[in-house]
């Protein structure tokens, strides 16, 4: 019963992690502005967690102090998204997703100052080479390069975000932790409406598109949440971390079949594409080794 139960929980993580991996293609097929995609996905996202909080009778309730972390933390979480969504719609799925693996690079030198622990010699290596695939990427695609930079943008706020997240669940439910972050998102980009000009610059989604909003809003964010929390108390969060990583993969094979001759790149673009993804595997696998010898080791 229980082998039964832990594939179940695979299953849904892998689950997860496709649905995960068609965000990218929403960028793109989505046709307005990058602001105005990521202010309706957290609104969207922000009523379907507190539907969700209020069916399984959880609270609201957190300290003043938590409350504008996790507000600012929606801030981070926002312009995460917003860079995410402007680097698909000026580059493509296969250069966005690829650069956004170097979160893991952020992610290594941010966890030491948060965390309070020593920075691992193999992350400094492995950051270094995850540069090194990152520099060809960008000559390969020199005419993406704004994307690439935007793309950069992204996965530094979603490794600060991310690593934020990592202290603050140890105090909060983490859907009670994302429903403040969607709000402070929401707040964050109404305010900057307001000041340039009011909501004349949210842009209206044609009908396709709200559809295409809601599958985002609904499935790719709150019940793709739940849903990753919801495996943990089963899975460790190694296999899980590692498992996510199969994200910009499948995001990348998606973009192919669907949008086909926009996607293919240049043979160097996928040389230093091999050389980002080598070393988020890389990464895993050093931690793996370390964690079966017992040493105490972080994951992300």
């Amino acid at each position: 019963m229980n082998f039964i139960r832990k594939y179940k929980y695979y299953f849904s993580l892998h689950a997860v992690i496709f649905i995960w991996g068609f965000t990218g293609i929403l960028g793109r097929i989505i046709t307005i502005s990058s602001t105005s995609i990521v202010w309706l996905r957290m609104l969207i996202a922000l009523v379907g967690l507190i539907a969700f909080m209020v069916i399984t009778k959880r609270g609201f309730y957190t300290g003043n102090l938590n409350k504008l972390k996790y507000l600012g933390t929606g801030v981070i979480t926002a312009a995460h998204w917003i860079f995410f969504f402007e680097a698909l719609k000026i580059s493509n799925v296969s250069i966005t997703l690829t650069t956004l693996a170097s979160t893991s690079l952020f992610v290594a030198f941010l966890e030491p100052f948060f965390f309070k622990r020593k920075i691992i010699p193999y992350e400094i290596i492995l950051g270094v080479l995850t540069l090194a695939g990152l520099a060809i990427i960008f000559q390969a695609e020199s005419d993406y390069s704004v994307g690439i930079l935007y793309a950069l943008i992204s996965a530094f706020f979603a490794a600060l975000f991310g690593t934020l997240n990592g202290v603050f669940v140890k105090y909060d439910r983490p859907t009670l932790i994302t429903a403040y972050e969607m709000l402070g998102g929401v707040l964050f980009i109404t305010i900057y409406y307001l000041f340039t000009g009011g909501f004349e610059r949210l842009e209206m989604p044609t009908n396709i598109d709200w559809f295409w909003l809601l599958i985002l809003g609904l499935v790719c964010t709150s019940m793709a949440f739940v849903v990753s929390i919801e495996v943990m108390k089963e899975l460790s969060p190694f296999t899980v971390s590692m498992s996510i990583n199969m994200e910009p993969i499948y995001s990348i094979i998606f973009a192919l079949i669907i949008f086909q001759e926009d996607e293919y790149m240049s043979p160097l673009f996928y040389v230093g594409a091999v050389i980002v993804m080598s070393m988020i595997f890389m990464n895993g696998y050093f931690k793996r080794r370390a964690r079966l010898k017992g040493e105490k080791v972080p994951v992300h």
